[in-house]
Formats: structure tokens, sequence, C-alpha cells
């Protein structure tokens, strides 16, 4: 009995240190809030904000929104006058995507990509446009619906907002693609003059193109929580959110991959279906992502705006 009584008090001084000690620090892009602060909003809002509810509205939008928009991206691809660059393409969407579902949809993609479709053009643009400002405008909703005390956007506010990102994510969607393809028809006509030999550099620049890609992620996260809270509430560019977001996306995309390969039984199960269900449930994961790191951006700006009253 004693000894327990010992044992709970020496936890609790290590507990009491550790909590003295995070209301002095402060973290990279918490802008001197104290971290113990922070902490205590993020709880609650992670365990109070409904975090999987909002996600699974987000990744419905999302869902409705992509295949509008795939479809569009991909009626402009046969036309870009670059040689190689459809093939180029169908290899790293095959790398990106995992096997198993690549399998399923290696035909669609081979027949969309290299045949041109004029008449898909104008109808694809305009569901995309549609169905991904309203995807944007369901996660701004969804932002909104924070513990936290934040400004929000009217209907109009927030839609103009969309349409902006979605400019703003289609032109870094198509510089990383643009890079990607690019490096690599590079990287080949090196190696076909023999100009480029060592195995080593090769291998630096084909991993050049995953480089780009987490690029993609951390600017597109930048841009999504610097630009979706009303003009009052924005918070930095280069947030801790984004910086979070990016790191949980890259795991959870790695891991998902992994455990696709490796252990999933969607496409035996539910056959050709099991790929919309995978392609759901990989959008459902990564709202969450994305709410996590609004959250924290949000906890930060509460927080600063509690010390600062």
């Amino acid at each position: 009995m004693k000894r327990g009584l010992l044992n709970r008090d020496k936890y609790q001084k290590v507990g009491d240190r550790l909590i003295d000690r995070a209301q002095k620090i402060s973290l990279p892009f918490f802008d001197g809030v104290p971290l113990y602060d922070v902490a205590v909003f993020f709880w609650r809002s992670i365990v109070d904000g409904s975090i999987t509810t909002r996600a699974s509205a987000i990744a419905f939008s999302f869902f409705i929104a992509f295949f509008p928009g795939v479809l569009f991206l991909f009626t402009l691809i046969p036309y870009i006058p670059i040689e190689n660059f459809q093939n180029e393409l169908f290899m790293i969407i095959q790398e990106v995507v995992p096997d198993s579902t690549f399998a399923t949809i290696e035909d669609t993609v081979t027949d969309i990509i290299m045949r041109p479709r004029g008449g898909l053009l104008s109808l694809g643009f305009a569901m995309a446009l549609v169905f991904s400002t309203n995807g944007l405008a369901s996660m701004m909703s969804a932002f909104d619906a924070t513990i936290h005390s934040i400004n929000r956007r009217s209907w109009i506010s927030q839609r103009l907002a969309a349409i902006g990102l979605l400019i703003i994510l289609s032109v870094l969607l198509t510089a990383a693609i643009a890079l990607i393809t690019g490096g690599q028809l590079a990287i080949s006509y090196l190696r076909e003059n023999d100009i480029l030999r060592d195995s080593f550099t090769i291998f630096l620049l084909n991993f050049g193109k995953w480089i780009v890609i987490i690029f993609l992620l951390f600017f597109a996260n930048s841009f999504l929580y610097y630009m979706a809270p009303a003009k009052k509430t924005r918070w930095r560019f280069i947030s801790a959110g984004s910086t979070l977001a990016t790191v949980l996306s890259i795991g959870a995309l790695g891991g998902f991959s992994y455990y696709i390969n490796n252990f999933s039984q969607y496409n035996k199960l539910y056959g050709s279906i099991g790929t919309l269900l995978i392609l759901l449930f990989l959008m459902y994961v990564m709202s969450v992502i994305l709410l996590v790191g609004f959250e924290l951006n949000a906890s930060i700006y509460q927080a600063r705006t509690q010390k600062e009253e």
C-alpha cells in the first residue's frame, strides 16, 4: 500500500514537471504560444469536435468531385505536344497507385490517356468546375464546424474562395506533373546518350519525383489552411497544421499502399467495386488528416487569442 502511494506520488511529480516544462516552451510555427496551452485546446477539438463526422462529409464531396476532375484532366493529356509524355505519365500512375488497384483501372486509364476525346473536354470542364468547387466548399464548411471561435465566410465568399483554391491546386498539380514527367524524360535522354552512367546519381534523380510529390502535398495543405478560413482569421502560410498534415499524409499513403498490396482482400471479395471502396476509404483518411491539421492551427489561434485577452 505504502509502495503504491510512493509510486503514485512519483508519477505525479513527473507529470507536474512535464506540464511545467510544456508551459514554458513553444514549438516552431506556434507563434510563441506555450505547447501546453495549444495541447489543451487541440485535445478538446479532437475529442469534442466530431472529426469523423466532418471527415465523412468531406470525403463524400471529394469522392463525387474526383471522377469529373480526373476525366477533365485526362481528356487534356492526349493533346499535350510532348513526346512520350503519355507513356511517362502512365508509368508514374502505375508507381503511385497500389498494384491491386491499378490492375483494375489499367485499361480505363490507358484508354483515356491515349485516345483524344474532344467532345468530353467541355462537358468534363463544366462538371469538374461544379463538383470540385462543391467539394472545396464542403471542406470549408467542415472547417467552420470547429469548436473554436473563428470567423466564418458568407456563402458567396466561400464559393469565390473555392474557385480560387481550385485554380491554385490545379496549377500545383500541373506543375508537379510537368516536373516529374520532364525529369523522367531528361533522365531517359541522358541515359540513352551515355551522358549519365552513375547508378547512384540515377537513383537520386529518380527519387526526386517523390520530393516533388511531398512539396505538392505541403503547399496544397498550406494553401487550404491559409485561404479556407475567413480573412480575419488567417494564420501564417507555412503553419504547424500544414506541416503536421503533410507528415501524416505521407505516413498514411505509405501505410495504405503497403496494406493494399500485402493484406487487402477488397478486390477478391467485392470485385471491381472494391476499387471504389478503397478510394473512398483513402479519401476519408486524408479528410481526417486535413481536419487534424486544421484543428491544430485553430488551437494555436484560439490559445494565442485567449492569451492576448
